[in-house]
This record gives structure tokens, sequence and C-alpha cells, in this order.
């Protein structure tokens, strides 16, 4: 046989083997089954699982953010690993310990940067989104030197990131256009521990909740100049008037165009907040303490859940009229609710029943259940061209 012949051969072969098929990133998502050290790799359009990676260590607190092609999501363990898990090849790529304990983490809007929040040492580390290699080690420390743990770290536009410092009361912005040597901006005396915080969907308002008092502490990213102010005093722990079983995450907030729902501290009902002026302008009374509050793409409509003894219902609200619309119990333990990327499904886990259950969001009609061990965080992939998530 020459080698013209051995080639056609070769091509004839080839063409008898099965072609791997082919797929996009843009209707998956993953699911954190936090007992497990593992997530679930899962599909939107036929509602089905794809498969499973273990070894993610301690997702008791899990977070997730993706690469800009959605290939890759990027695992925040609270044992302080950091894994990079291929959506296609399920699997993992790499996987590196960078702390002894973490809070979550950001990716920058360039998606070339991940960041990383630590509660012990404290501080943020910046890595490589390609190679998990180390760029930049940032401590928090005070005036004085103190270390503090890092709270509410978000990417934010311009290549930057911000978080702040629960001990020191204090926020730091970050510009990572030369990211060995990051200029840092410090706004000092916010507020008394702040535990949580968010940014707006345009990445212009940061806003980090008070734990040890009332408030808000409100940066404008365009105006920086003015620093930090102030807002919505009466929010927070003086404000309790029930047992409060879990703080509210500020990443659970609803924004809805001019308005923001918000969960209250220690009672049975969500805020309503002008945007514009950051006052509380409403109230509406629900199920229990709210804790997630959860805007549909379109806005109108906000799904709420509740923390302990509550945690088995869930509650629509319509924004325009901001009455509850409907009221079900998917089961014990609603622990997060995530809607598919144009808003026609509602995915929730339940983490105590060991299952998600998936439901029409405009005739609430239950659409399906998949088993999930222990299931909390829900990401789907249209997260990689959002700021703040």
């Amino acid at each position: 046989m020459n080698l013209k012949q051995g080639l056609i051969i070769a091509a004839l072969a080839l063409q008898g083997c099965a072609t791997p098929a082919l797929r996009g990133t843009g209707d998956l998502g993953v699911v954190i089954e936090r007992a497990a050290g593992r997530v679930e790799i899962v599909e939107t359009s036929g509602r089905s699982i794809l498969g499973k990676v273990d070894g993610l260590g301690d997702l008791s607190h899990a977070s997730v953010n993706y690469s800009r092609d959605a290939r890759y999501a990027y695992v925040f363990g609270r044992d302080g690993g950091l894994t990079k898990v291929d959506l296609l090849e399920m699997r993992i790529v790499k996987r590196v310990m960078q702390s002894g304990n973490s809070i979550g983490g950001a990716i920058s809007q360039d998606g070339r940067l991940i960041a990383v929040a630590n509660y012990t040492p404290g501080g943020v580390k910046v890595f490589d989104s390609a190679t998990l290699e180390l760029v930049a080690d940032i401590p928090a420390l005070d005036e004085a030197g103190k270390p503090s743990k890092v709270v509410g770290l978000v990417d934010a536009p311009g290549n930057r990131f911000v978080w702040s410092l629960f001990e020191a009361g204090e926020i730091w912005v970050a510009g990572m256009k030369s990211p060995a040597s990051p200029a840092l901006q410090k706004f000092r005396n916010i507020g008394k521990e702040p535990y949580d915080a968010m940014i707006t969907a345009d990445g212009r308002y940061y806003l980090a909740g008070l734990f040890g008092e009332d408030g808000l502490a409100l940066l404008d990213l365009w105006n920086m100049q003015d620093g930090v102010r102030r807002v919505l005093n009466g929010y927070g722990k003086g404000e309790e008037k029930l047992p409060v079983y879990k703080m509210p995450h500020l990443e659970g907030w609803a924004a809805t165009g001019n308005e923001l729902l918000v969960p209250a501290v220690g009672r049975h009902e969500v805020l309503v907040v002008d945007q514009s002026r950051w006052n509380e302008v409403g109230r509406i009374a629900v199920h229990g303490q709210p804790v997630f509050v959860v805007a549909r793409p379109d806005n109108r409509q906000v799904w709420v859940n509740f923390a302990f003894p509550h945690n088995d219902t869930v509650q629509v609200i319509d924004v325009p009229s901001r009455k509850i619309v409907h009221t079900f119990k998917p089961g014990k333990g609603v622990l997060h609710i995530e809607f598919t990327p144009r808003g026609e499904q509602a995915w929730i886990s339940l983490r105590d029943e060991n299952r998600l259950e998936i439901y029409d969001s405009e005739s609430f009609a239950r659409l399906g259940t998949l088993p999930a061990d222990s299931p909390s965080g829900i990401f789907f992939t249209h997260r990689a061209h959002r700021t703040g998530l």
C-alpha cells in the first residue's frame, strides 16, 4: 500500500466515526450541591441534568461567576478554594486553595481577572482567569494595620473591583488596568460592620448593608469625589420587630427600573425604595421574613422566599400594583430562585427535599422536577454578561 492509498483509507475510516455533538452554553447552568462538594450542570431548554463535577470542597456558601464566553464556571468555596470548571467537558480545569475561608468573588469587565474576597486571613486575591495564576494580593488593613474580613466584592465598569471591610467599616475601589499594582481608593468611616453589598445593574451605585447600625452606605461610582453617604436610615438592626433568622443577601435585592424591592430585616415585609432619591416609598406585607427578592427579567414580577420557619413558601409580587398575585409551597428548605435568561421559567432549589422545582413564570404551572443533593445556589450562564453577578 502506498502513501496515497493509506490516506484515502484513513479518511474513509474517519467519515464512518460518529462526530461529537456540538452545542453552545447559552442555556446551561450550575447547581451547587452544598453537602456533597459537587456541582450539577443543567440545561434549561430541555430541563435536564447533563452531568456532575465532584471535588469542589466546602460549598456551604458557594457562589459562581462565568467566563465571558460562558464556557467556564468559577466556583468560590467557603474553604478558600477557587475552582475553574469546564461546562462542556464537565471537568475541573484547575483548583487552587487561595485562603483559609472565603466568601465569594467577581470577574472583571474584560473577563481577564478573577477576584476573591477572603475572611481568613482577610484581603482580596486576584487571579488570571485563564491560568488561575495569582496576579495581585491586596491585604485588607485599616489605618492602624489591623486586618478585616472582606465582604460585598463586586465587579464594576472600568475594570474595577469594589468591596467592603467588615471590622474597619470601609469601602475600597481597586482599578485593575495594571493588575500587578492596583490603584486603590479607600473610603473610611462608612458605617459600622458592613456585612454584604450590591452594585446596581448599570454599575453605577454600590450599596453596603450595615450589621452594626441602621442604614446603608451608598457610593456613586460616577461621582466618587462626593464620597460615601448614608441612605435608608431606618433600615436594619434598630428596626427589628421579630427575631432575625437570616440576614438578607443584598445580591438578592430586586431592581425593577426606577425602584428597588428589598427584604426588610426582622419584619414580614418587602420595602419599596425609590432608586433616584434612595428613600422608602412603600411596604408590601409578605408571608414571612424575606431572604431573596428576585426580579423576573422583564421586571413585571418579583419572587420572594423566606427564612425559617416559613422557608417552604414562595410569593409572587406584581410590581405595578405592589400586590401578591400568587403564593405556593414548592417544598421544605427553599434556598434560591433563578430565572432563565428571558424569564419564562423559574428554577427553585429545595435543600431539605433534595430536588429542584421548575415553574412557568406566567401561569405558575409546575413544569418539572430534577434530583439534586442538598441544592443551594442556581447560577445560569446569562450571568456572564451582567455587571455585579
